[in-house]
């Protein structure tokens, strides 16, 4: 008998403190009610609860969280049925907010979000539906966050993951994405084509324009070649008839030194052209106005030959 009151006394004890101690893990919450109202919040760690009159209303996980939303069937502005899947990611910031705000905000969000789609994609067309993932995303997040300030939530994201438009549709989307992908390589290869016609022509430009550029320079080399050899050769030339005067000047020179004078030097010329005379086979063609001089030069010789004799 006193076992069993010793057992009955040991469950009562445990239950005391079951009821009394609670422990709340990191990044929850739970929200104390006194005889039915709110009292205050179990934050993270060891709490104290008066047994019977304290209790446990709820606890909010303090973590982001995520609620898949489920496809929604929707209309566009041109009539077109689409269905729409998408996530939604919040965050409980008020718990006590979140607990007498509303019954069910994990619900009240799901709702919220597929009405506000419905109206978001009502006024867009099908094309801009496809491509306003980010738009519609945008939108949702901020009606979200308007109604459920007033619930302790904060809607940290709204994603779009799928957006699918009926078969028929579909089939004429990819037949058009088919005709338009031909049309870009269609496009792409004549672009390609027209590239490399102009490389070539600008290609064979640069070859002509390299070899006229080198025929030019070859010319004109050749040109500057030759006008020096002129030069060269006249210069020589001019050295030569130099030479030759001065070597002239200096015979006149010594001819004068030694006495002779311009009477007796074309005496001695004609004296040579004599000797060259005698050959057999030389002739000898004299001007007719030079008959005169050679007239005056006999007389010259016999006086120099009886200069000689004396």
């Amino acid at each position: 008998m006193q076992w069993v009151i010793i057992v009955v006394i040991l469950v009562v004890v445990v239950a005391f403190i079951a009821l009394t101690v609670k422990v709340v893990p990191q990044q929850r919450v739970g929200v104390v009610e006194r005889l039915g109202k709110f009292n205050r919040l179990l934050n993270p760690g060891l709490n104290i609860l008066i047994p019977v009159i304290d209790q446990v209303r709820v606890y909010h996980d303090l973590r982001i969280q995520q609620a898949n939303v489920p496809p929604q069937t929707v209309i566009t502005k041109d009539n077109v049925q689409v269905q729409i899947d998408s996530i939604i990611f919040y965050q409980v910031v008020n718990p006590e907010q979140a607990t007498y705000g509303i019954s069910d905000y994990v619900y009240g969000v799901r709702n919220i979000s597929t009405a506000t789609m419905r109206q978001i994609i009502g006024k867009l067309e099908l094309d801009e539906t496809l491509s306003g993932r980010e738009k519609i995303s945008n939108e949702i997040r901020i009606a979200l966050d308007e109604a459920t300030e007033k619930w302790g939530v904060r809607i940290e994201r709204v994603e779009v993951i799928d957006i699918q438009p009926p078969t028929d549709i579909q089939e004429s989307m990819d037949k058009q994405m088919k005709a338009e992908r031909n049309k870009r390589a269609i496009v792409l290869e004549a672009e390609a084509a027209k590239q490399d016609m102009i490389l070539r022509a600008e290609g064979d430009k640069q070859s002509k324009i390299l070899k006229a550029e080198g025929d030019k320079e070859a010319r004109i080399r050749e040109a500057e070649g030759l006008r020096q050899a002129q030069e060269l050769e006249a210069l020589g030339q001019a050295k030569a008839i130099e030479a030759v005067a001065a070597a002239e000047k200096q015979r006149i020179e010594l001819l004068r030194s030694a006495g002779l004078d311009e009477t007796v030097l074309a005496y001695r010329s004609f004296e040579a052209l004599e000797e060259v005379a005698r050959g057999p086979a030389n002739k000898v063609f004299i001007p007719s106005n030079a008959v005169e001089t050679l007239g005056s030069l006999g007389a010259v010789g016999e006086l120099f030959k009886e200069k000689k004799k004396g």
